[in-house]
């Protein structure tokens, strides 16, 4: 390949300086595309107009295998994820697979959903099941909530799955688990290298919240239990005394 001519000031070893005119071809501008719209998917919010919750495979008998998460915390974690999610009003979609091999949904999940109907199934992935798949496309949502146990297949197959069918899916890891750290580990960098954003029960809900001035938010923060939250909000009480004084 001949060298840059010396009247575009570059050393003749420097090839296509950034400011020589370039002609980009039509798969270069399908790849620029493609790299804008994954970015913008990151960067949008979310609201709870634009996403629903999927909680998949919480049952007894998976849990008593989970090893990566206190049990109890995991069990707090998905339940003040499903409470704030209400309180929010963002679709929520429940299912379990082979509940008579691996239990029923664990009853601290059921009681915080009353009237919500758990899609009972045999596959693997969430979404080889119609039944699931139809629900959630009913949702009219694009951003996908998602948490499961086990963390590498429960959780792991479905939110790949649905990033690669145009969902934007996000991993709530702690209201996840799984049965070893290898798996928690392999389960994540595989979501990760498909392009799940793996993000805490928390910040989901902040999230949609929005603004602190909410009327919601008293309910939404009072369903997230945080474990800090009574102290914070004792010091608000005090506070709020004070300036009334």
């Amino acid at each position: 390949m001949s060298s840059i001519p010396d009247r575009y000031g570059e050393p003749s070893n420097k090839i296509f300086p950034p400011y020589l005119p370039w002609t980009y071809s039509t798969q270069d501008e399908r790849v620029k595309l493609m790299e804008t719209k994954t970015s913008n998917r990151y960067q949008e919010r979310l609201t709870p107009d634009n996403a629903a919750l999927l909680l998949i495979d919480h049952q007894v008998g998976l849990f008593t295998g989970v090893r990566d998460i206190p049990v109890g915390e995991l069990t707090h974690n998905v339940v003040a994820l499903a409470r704030a999610a209400r309180v929010l009003s963002v679709p929520i979609i429940v299912t379990a697979t082979s509940p008579e091999m691996w239990g029923p949904t664990v009853p601290e999940l059921t009681g915080a959903l009353p009237g919500v109907s758990i899609i009972a199934r045999t596959t693997v992935n969430a979404f080889d099941e119609p039944r699931f798949a139809k629900a959630v496309e009913t949702t009219g949502r694009k951003k996908l909530i998602i948490a499961g146990v086990s963390t590498e297949v429960c959780l792991a197959l479905p939110a790949i799955y649905a990033t690669g069918i145009g969902y934007d899916a996000y991993g709530v890891i702690d209201a996840s688990g799984t049965f070893s750290e290898t798996k928690r580990v392999t389960g994540l960098l595989r979501m990760v290298q498909a392009g799940v954003v793996v993000i805490d029960y928390c910040t989901v809900a902040v999230e949609m919240l929005k603004d602190n001035a909410s009327p919601k938010a008293g309910d939404l923060y009072a369903a997230l239990d945080m474990p800090f939250a009574g102290l914070v909000g004792q010091l608000a009480g005090a506070f709020a005394k004070g300036r009334a004084a």
